[in-house]
C-alpha cells in the first residue's frame, strides 16, 4: 500500500534525498512513522506486506528498509534474506511490537542494523535510519570501487594479467623474464602498461589491489619457456 497520493511524483524523484522503505501491515502506524521521517526531510514509500514491497520495482537511489517482524505472508526476517540476495542489498532496521530475543539475535546476525520495538522514540528511529544510510553509503561505494578495479583488471592483455600475476607475488623482472620465457625489457615495459592501466603509483598499490580483486596468487609458477618477442 504504497502511499504515493501523500508524495508528489516530483518530491520522490528527487536527486541525492536518501529514499526510507517501510514495510508494515499497520496503515495508521505507516502513515505516522512516514510524517515522522518526512519530517526529518527523508523520501518515504510505504509496503503493507513484504510481497508487496518485493513485487515493486525500486529506484536506485540510495536507502533503507524499515521492517516489521511479523506480518501476514512472509515477516521481516524473510524479507530480510530475500534483500541480502539482491546486488546491492538495502540495510535493514527492524520497528516491531512482537519483538523476541530469538528473533533480535537472528536479525542481527544476518546484519540487520537495529532491532527496535514499537512504540519507538522519534530520536531513536532518526538515529537508527542515519546509521543504517551511513553502512548503505558506504557498501555501495565499495561494490563502485570493485566494479572500476574490475574493468581496469579486464583492461589488461593475457600476457600483461600474467605479469601483473607475478609482480604481486614479489617477483623480479628478471625473474619473471626467466619464468615467462621473454626479456627483461620486456617485462619492464609489460609491467609499466599494468601500473598504468590499474592506475597505481606504487607495488604496495598493486599488491593491495591483487588482494582485494581475489587475483593475488591466482597464476602458478610453470616451466621457463623460450624466448619471445611479447
Amino acid at each position: 500500500m504504497t502511499d504515493q497520493a501523500a508524495t508528489p511524483q516530483s518530491e520522490t524523484q528527487r536527486q541525492g534525498t536518501p529514499i526510507i522503505y517501510l514495510v508494515d501491515d499497520d496503515p495508521s502506524f505507516l502513515r505516522a512513522l512516514s510524517r515522522r521521517l518526512r519530517a526529518a526531510d527523508y523520501q518515504v514509500e510505504t509496503f503493507g506486506s513484504a510481497e508487496e514491497f518485493l513485487t515493486r520495482r525500486r529506484s536506485d537511489a540510495a536507502g533503507c528498509a524499515v521492517l516489521d517482524l511479523q506480518m501476514p505472508g512472509p515477516g521481516g526476517l524473510e524479507l530480510q534474506e530475500a534483500l541480502a540476495q539482491a546486488e546491492e542489498p538495502l540495510p535493514v532496521v527492524f520497528l516491531t511490537a512482537h519483538g523476541d530475543i530469538s528473533s533480535s539475535v537472528h536479525a542481527m546476525k544476518r546484519g540487520a542494523v537495529d532491532f527496535l520495538t514499537k512504540p519507538v522514540r522519534g530520536d531513536e528511529l532518526l538515529d537508527a535510519v542515519q546509521r543504517a544510510l551511513a553502512r548503505g553509503s558506504a557498501a555501495r561505494e565499495s561494490q563502485r570501487q570493485k566494479r572500476e578495479w574490475g574493468a581496469r583488471y579486464e583492461s589488461l592483455t593475457p600476457r600483461e594479467r600474467e605479469v601483473f600475476a607475478l609482480v604481486v607475488r614479489g617477483k623480479l623482472n628478471k625473474q619473471i623474464a626467466f619464468e615467462l620465457g621473454t626479456s627483461e625489457r620486456t617485462i619492464k615495459a609489460h609491467r609499466q602498461r599494468v601500473m598504468e592501466k590499474m592506475q597505481v603509483q606504487s607495488l604496495a598499490e598493486l599488491v593491495s589491489l591483487a588482494e582485494r580483486l581475489g587475483v593475488l596468487g591466482q597464476w602458478h609458477s610453470r616451466s621457463p619457456r623460450r624466448p619471445d618477442s611479447s
